[in-house]
C-alpha cells in the first residue's frame, strides 16, 4: 500500500492537530494573563491570599484567637 495515496488525509490530520494544540496554548497563555491581571486587581483593593497568611502564622494565631 503506497503512502502517497493518503498523504493528503495524513497532511490534513498533522495540520489539524498542530491547529487544535497552538489554539489550546494560546487559550491557556491568555487565560493565564487575564488571571494575573484579576489577581493583581484584588490585591491593590486589598484581599490578599489566604497562602500569604499561612505563610506569615497569621492564619495560626488567628485559628488561635476563634478557639
Amino acid at each position: 500500500m503506497a503512502a502517497t495515496a493518503h498523504i493528503d488525509f495524513i497532511a490534513a490530520a498533522y495540520a489539524a492537530a498542530v491547529i487544535t494544540v497552538g489554539g489550546l496554548i494560546a487559550w491557556v497563555m491568555l487565560d493565564y494573563r487575564a488571571q494575573r491581571r484579576a489577581l493583581a486587581d484584588l490585591e491593590m483593593r486589598g484581599i490578599t491570599r489566604r497562602s500569604e497568611a499561612m505563610r506569615s502564622g497569621a492564619a495560626m494565631q488567628q485559628a488561635e484567637e476563634e478557639a
